[in-house]
């Protein structure tokens, strides 16, 4: 029972690094455009 118990934190050890190695070295910036909209303001 105990061993696995300690597999499965082992695993959960692994997955949290994976996890957090993929969050930084992966390509997760968003793609940019220019966005135009006319504004109606009401000057009187």
């Amino acid at each position: 029972m105990g061993r696995i118990i300690k597999a499965i934190l082992v695993l959960a050890v692994v997955a949290f690094a994976a996890l957090t190695g993929y969050a930084y070295l992966a390509d997760l910036s968003p793609d940019q455009a220019e966005v135009t909209k006319p504004v109606v303001l009401n000057a009187d």
